[in-house]
C-alpha cells in the first residue's frame, strides 16, 4: 500500500472516531476496482470543513469555500503525501461554468455522489470494510465499458464545459464507449468549451496527448465535434493528402494519429505536442501536383507549421520555453533528411539543439508511421554514440577580447568573425588559439 491510501485510509479512521462518516471516493475508487495504481486519493465526509481543519491542525483551506480542505501527514515533515478531504454537498447554480455559486452541506453521500461528472467516478470505499456503496450504477458502467454522466448530461456539462473534454479523455484511456446521451450532450454543447481558460483546456489537451491512448483521444475529439472548436488547425488535416511514395499510410490526419498513436504514457509534453503539430503547416502549404512527373507539395511546411504551432501555444498560455520548444520541434523535423549530407558543423550544430532527444524522438515516430526508413535517425544515433560531447561542443577558442587585442572596434562584424572561427574548428581545420587569430586575421584583411 502507498503513502497516499496510507494516509487517506489514516484519514478516515480519524473522521470515524470523530463521530463521522468518511469513504475513499471517485478516481481513486475506480482505479482501485480496475487493478490500477491510482495517481491521488480523495475523502468525502459529512464533516464540515472547519470540524475538519480542526481534526487536522495542519490542514490546508485550500478550497473551504467548497467544502474543500488538503490534508497532510503530520507525521512527516518536508515533501510528503496529501490528500483531498470534501465535505458532503449539494451544488447551486454555476455561473461560471465552472464553480458552484454556492454549496449546501449536507449528512447524504447520495446526494453528495449525484452532483458528480460520471458514474464511474461516483463510487464511495469504506476502507475499514471494503464496501463499495453505488448509488448510480457506476459499478455497471465500469464493468459494461460506458462512460455515463450522472443524471441528465447536458446538467452535468453546463455545470462544468471542460467535463466534455474529460468524458473523451476517460473513454479513450479506458478503452470505453460514450454512453449515447452522454455523447449526444458533448456534440450538442461542443461549441461551448470556448467557455472555458485556455489553461484548463491546454491541461486537459495535455493529458489526453500524454496518457497513452492519444490517437484514440483525438478521434473522439472529431467525432464529438470538440476537435474544430478546439484546434480547427489539427481539424484542417484531414483529407489532406499526400505523396504516396512518401506516406502510403494516407493523409495527414491518418499520418498524425498514427504518431501520436505510439506516444508512450508519460511522454514530455512537449514532446507529445511537437508531435500533433509537426505537420500543421502542410493543410496552408498544400500544392497539387503539376505535370505528368509532378507530385504533391508542401513547401516551406515546416517554417509556416513553426508559426502556427508557436500561435496555438500562445493560445492555449504555454510558458515561452514550452512554445518555444514545440516550435523548435516543428520547425527542425524535416533537417533529418539532409544529415547524411551535412558537413561536420552543420551537424554538430543540429545536434546541439535544445533537448535535441525530442527532436530525434520525433525523427523515429515520423518515419515509422509513413514510410518505415530510418537510416537517418541511426545515422544520428550512432554519431551520438561515438561523438565524445567535447567534440560536439568544443570550448571556444578565441573571444570579443582576443579581437580587441587585434586592435579591432567592436561592432557587429565580430559576431560574422567569431562564428566563422567556429565554423572551422567545428569542421576539424582549427585545433589552437593561435591558429583562430591567424584566421580573423586573415578574414579581416580580405575584408
Amino acid at each position: 500500500m502507498n503513502e497516499a491510501r496510507q494516509l487517506a485510509e489514516k484519514i478516515c479512521r480519524s473522521l470515524r472516531d470523530g463521530g463521522h462518516q468518511a469513504y475513499l471516493v471517485g478516481g481513486c475508487v475506480r482505479d482501485i476496482l480496475l487493478g490500477r495504481q491510482p495517481a491521488d486519493f480523495d475523502v468525502a465526509t459529512d464533516a464540515q470543513p472547519d470540524r475538519v481543519q480542526q481534526l487536522f491542525p495542519h490542514s490546508l483551506a485550500v478550497g473551504a469555500r467548497f467544502g474543500v480542505i488538503i490534508v497532510r501527514d503530520d507525521d512527516r515533515e518536508g515533501d510528503s503525501p496529501q490528500v483531498e478531504v470534501a465535505t458532503f454537498r449539494s451544488d447551486v447554480g454555476y455561473s461560471d461554468g465552472r464553480h458552484p455559486d454556492h454549496v449546501v452541506y449536507t449528512s447524504s453521500a447520495e446526494e453528495d455522489v449525484k452532483r458528480r461528472d460520471f458514474t464511474i467516478n461516483a463510487l464511495l470505499l469504506d476502507p475499514a470494510t471494503d464496501l463499495v456503496l453505488d448509488f448510480v450504477s457506476g459499478r455497471e458502467d465500469l464493468e459494461a465499458g460506458i462512460i455515463r454522466a450522472i443524471g441528465r448530461a447536458e446538467d452535468r456539462f453546463h455545470e462544468d464545459k471542460l467535463r466534455m473534454i474529460r468524458a473523451v479523455r476517460f473513454a479513450a484511456r479506458f478503452g470505453y464507449r460514450i454512453e449515447a446521451q452522454t455523447f449526444a450532450a458533448v456534440s450538442k454543447l461542443a461549441g461551448d468549451i470556448h467557455q472555458v481558460s485556455p489553461e484548463r483546456l491546454r491541461d486537459e489537451l495535455t493529458k489526453l496527448l500524454t496518457e497513452g491512448a492519444a490517437s484514440r483521444a483525438f478521434e473522439l475529439l472529431d467525432e464529438t465535434g470538440l476537435l474544430p472548436q478546439l484546434l480547427p488547425e489539427v481539424a484542417a488535416m484531414k483529407g489532406v493528402q499526400q505523396p504516396p511514395q512518401f506516406h502510403p499510410e494516407g493523409d495527414v490526419w491518418i499520418h498524425t494519429l498514427r504518431m501520436i498513436g505510439q506516444l508512450s504514457a508519460g511522454a514530455s509534453p512537449t514532446l507529445a505536442w511537437g508531435v500533433l503539430l509537426h505537420d500543421v503547416g502542410k493543410p496552408p502549404t498544400f500544392t497539387p501536383p503539376s505535370g505528368p512527373e509532378g507530385r504533391i507539395r508542401f513547401d516551406e511546411h515546416a517554417e509556416i507549421g513553426a508559426k502556427m504551432a508557436e500561435q496555438i501555444c500562445r493560445r492555449f498560455r504555454f510558458s515561452n520555453h514550452e512554445a518555444s520548444q514545440v516550435a523548435a520541434l516543428v520547425s527542425n523535423h524535416m533537417r533529418f533528411k539532409d544529415v547524411l549530407q551535412m558537413k561536420p558543423a552543420t551537424l554538430k550544430r543540429f545536434v546541439r539543439l535544445g533537448s535535441f532527444d525530442e527532436h530525434l524522438e520525433l525523427h523515429r515516430l515520423d518515419c515509422s508511421s509513413s514510410h518505415g526508413h530510418l537510416e537517418n535517425y541511426e545515422f544520428v544515433r550512432q554519431y551520438l554514440r561515438v561523438t565524445p560531447p567535447e567534440q560536439v561542443r568544443p570550448p571556444r577558442l578565441i573571444s570579443g577580447n582576443d579581437l580587441i587585442a587585434l586592435g579591432l572596434r567592436p561592432s557587429p562584424s565580430f559576431k560574422t568573425l567569431l562564428d566563422a572561427v567556429e565554423e572551422a574548428q567545428l569542421n576539424g581545420g582549427l585545433e589552437t588559439r593561435e591558429q583562430a587569430l591567424d584566421l580573423v586575421k586573415d578574414l579581416t584583411r580580405e575584408q
